[in-house]
């Protein structure tokens, strides 16, 4: 069993906090760090979890540390970490700025510690549903927009929420990114508030990505378009849907047992297939959390390692300053 100590109490930690204690089989949680005294006293009267005031002490006394703080704080916190030799389980995005990244990517290496980045949503059950689905995308639409809440405004949205996104598809297309369009405006905060980005890879697929922390409902949806394939997943609602295409000459040994229809197409007669994926109920961060122990442990890669929470950085920081570059020259249009 792992011992673990978690840096920071406020909404998202205080939820670490609860499904660490549920994970009791995994880790045995010996206590949280959080400079502010009337948070930490909630947290020691709600979840009777002992408060540390020495934040070195605590990581020297565990074997992994849980970093749920302001992104602003993560570079420095996870420094410490890695430099004490301890393996770090640490929100995204992984830092503020990609220099930062990259020296703790470093480090990673250098001290041999594990590193997983909290990208929840490759967790989610309409992503699991897919299981082994052959998936190859030639364009991807995603939409992941939210209602407003102060909380997370430090970073614009392309870091806040648009970044789940560019995690999953970077993580699909394992094709290096060749062109990057994008247009983004501040409403109600001092960065992005709302984006619209495209991507395009150099192995020809295209993804168009829109984020949004102004809207008056929720969605966080991806489709995924490839040959003979067509699939829709609702992160939010935790459902997924495949509709595939097959050859009337098909195996019939590899169709699927039921839910086939006849479809005329240009290019004749085929079978469609239509199937919506059974959904398990888990806890996402229950269960990253619990997959970063069995890495740990079994020596093997964490499902989202430090290099995938570096690339996912790295297209966010691309594509804002795409969208500074437009602005930019949008001002020195209107001045000439």
């Amino acid at each position: 069993m792992l011992k673990i100590g978690v840096l920071g109490t406020g909404h998202l930690g205080r939820i670490h906090l609860k499904c660490i204690q549920l994970a009791q089989k995994t880790y045995e949680l010996v206590g949280f760090y959080d400079p502010d005294d009337a948070a930490a006293q909630q947290v020691q009267e709600q979840y009777g979890i002992k408060r540390w005031e020495d934040r070195d002490a605590l990581i020297d006394a565990v074997d992994v540390v849980d970093i749920v703080t302001p992104t602003v704080t993560h570079f420095e916190l996870a420094k410490t970490v890695m430099q004490a030799g301890k393996h770090l389980f640490i929100e995204k995005p992984l830092t503020n700025t990609l220099d930062e990244a990259r020296q703790l990517l470093e480090l990673s290496r250098e001290k041999g510690v594990k590193v997983q980045v909290g990208h929840v949503e490759r967790f989610n059950p309409a992503l699991l549903a897919l299981g082994d689905t052959p998936l190859n995308p030639m364009f991807i639409e995603a939409h992941r927009l939210a209602v407003f809440n102060p909380r997370g405004t430090d970073v614009s949205v392309i870091l806040d929420l648009m970044i789940h996104d560019l995690d999953i598809i970077q993580s699909l297309v394992r094709s290096p990114v060749q062109h990057i369009s994008a247009s983004g405006v501040p409403v109600v905060s001092e960065t992005e508030d709302i984006c619209n980005a495209r991507v395009e890879f150099e192995n020809g697929c295209v993804a168009n990505l829109t984020a949004s922390r102004i809207s008056m409902k929720q969605m966080r949806k991806l489709r995924l378009f490839q040959k003979d394939a067509y699939i829709s997943l609702d992160f939010l609602e935790k459902e997924a849907q495949v509709v595939r295409l097959f050859d009337m000459d098909t195996d019939p040994g590899q169709l699927p047992g039921d839910n086939l229809m006849e479809l005329e197409t240009q290019n004749g007669k085929r079978y469609i297939h239509m199937a919506m994926p059974e959904t398990e109920s888990v806890n996402a961060i229950k269960m990253e959390l619990e997959t970063f122990a069995q890495s740990i442990e079994a020596d093997t890669r964490p499902i989202v390692n430090i290099e995938d929470g570096y690339r996912a950085l790295e297209l966010a920081h691309r594509i804002t300053s795409q969208i500074e570059a437009r602005r930019a020259a949008l001002a020195s249009s209107s001045k000439g």
